[in-house]
C-alpha cells in the first residue's frame, strides 16, 4: 500500500526502506514564494515546488503552499508566522537555504553548485571561454564590457579584484517588483542588449538559459578561492527546536536522493559534488 493512501496515523512504519513517524492526514506545509522561478512558483512549475510534492507523497500528506515574497521579512511572516490568534503556524518546511544560513534549523544539503559567467553569443564575445581571457582584454575592449553586478554576492566582488567593477551594470538583489523576479529581470535584460553578460547563482543562470533556444550563452563556472568563494551546499529549513522534522526530512533527502537529482537535472544548471572534510565525510559550506 502506498503511503498517501493511507488515513491513520503512522508511527515508526517504513517506506521505501525509510523510518518515518508521521500523521498521514497531515499537510506537508511549505513556506514559499510565488514569483521566483526556478525555485517555487504559483504555478507549482519551480524545481522547489516539485520536491516538496515528491515530500508529500511519500509522507501521504497533503501539500500546502504558504506564498510570500522571499524577501527581507519571509521567515518572520510565513515560517515563524502563526494563522490568527491560534497555536498553529502557517508553514514548516523552506525547501532552500544556504547550508550553514543561521536563520533556520537546517537539514543536511540536498544539492551542491556554484555561480557561473553567462556571456550571451553573437555580441561580439565568443571569443572569451575563460576568466582569464576577460581579465586579460586590451584595455579599450574591457570599457565596452555590460556586465550585471548586484548589490550583494561573490560576482561583485570578482569585479571589483578583476578590476572590472566600473564595467558593472548595477542590479538589485531583491527588487520588490511584483511582475519579475531577478531571474525574470535578468533574462530579458540580456536579451534586449542592455547587458551582454552576468555572474549569476546556477539556477538563475540556469533559468536564464532555459529561456532562449540552445546555445544562446556561453557559459564559464566561477571558481572559488581562498580570497571569494562561489560554490554552496543548499539544505531545507524548519524552525528552530523542531527536530523532528529536520531528522524526517534529513531520512527523505537521502532517500529520494536519486529522484531530487533527476528534478535538479531539468534545470539547467551543474550539480558538484559535496565538499568532504579530511576524514571524507560531507562538509558543511564555510
Amino acid at each position: 500500500m502506498r503511503a498517501k493512501a493511507l488515513k491513520i496515523i503512522l508511527a515508526g512504519l517504513i517506506f521505501n526502506g525509510v523510518s518515518y513517524s508521521v500523521n498521514a492526514e497531515e499537510k506537508f506545509k511549505v513556506c514559499a514564494d510565488p514569483l521566483h522561478p526556478p525555485y517555487s512558483t504559483d504555478k507549482l512549475d519551480g524545481f522547489e515546488n516539485k520536491i516538496a510534492a515528491l515530500f508529500a507523497e511519500e509522507l501521504g500528506q497533503t501539500l500546502e503552499f504558504t506564498w510570500f515574497p522571499d524577501r527581507i521579512g519571509f521567515i518572520r511572516n510565513t515560517l515563524n508566522a502563526t494563522i490568527g490568534d491560534t497555536e498553529e503556524f502557517k508553514c514548516d518546511v523552506i525547501m532552500g537555504v544556504p547550508a550553514r544560513s543561521d536563520r533556520t534549523l537546517n537539514t543536511v544539503p540536498y544539492y551542491h553548485t556554484t555561480y557561473l559567467l553567462l556571456i550571451s553569443k553573437n555580441r561580439g564575445w565568443d571569443d572569451i571561454t575563460s576568466l582569464d581571457q576577460l581579465t586579460n582584454l586590451p584595455l579599450e575592449r574591457q570599457q565596452s564590457l555590460r556586465i550585471a553586478m548586484f548589490d550583494r554576492g561573490p560576482g561583485t566582488t570578482w569585479l571589483q579584484q578583476a578590476g572590472l567593477l566600473d564595467e558593472g551594470i548595477p542590479y538589485q538583489t531583491m527588487s520588490g517588483d511584483n511582475e519579475n523576479n531577478i531571474a525574470m529581470q535578468i533574462e530579458k535584460d540580456l536579451k534586449a542588449g542592455k547587458i551582454d553578460m552576468a555572474i549569476l547563482w546556477g539556477p538563475i543562470a540556469g533559468y536564464v538559459i532555459s529561456q532562449s533556444p540552445v546555445n544562446s550563452y556561453t557559459a564559464i563556472p566561477m571558481i572559488s578561492s581562498p580570497q571569494n568563494k562561489f560554490d554552496f551546499s543548499i539544505a531545507m529549513g524548519v524552525r528552530y527546536g523542531d527536530k523532528a522534522r529536520k531528522e524526517q526530512l534529513n531520512q527523505l533527502i537521502h532517500a529520494k536522493s536519486g529522484e531530487i537529482k533527476k528534478i535538479l537535472s531539468e534545470y539547467n544548471f551543474p550539480l558538484l559534488q559535496f565538499p568532504v572534510n579530511a576524514d571524507g565525510k560531507e562538509a558543511d559550506d564555510d
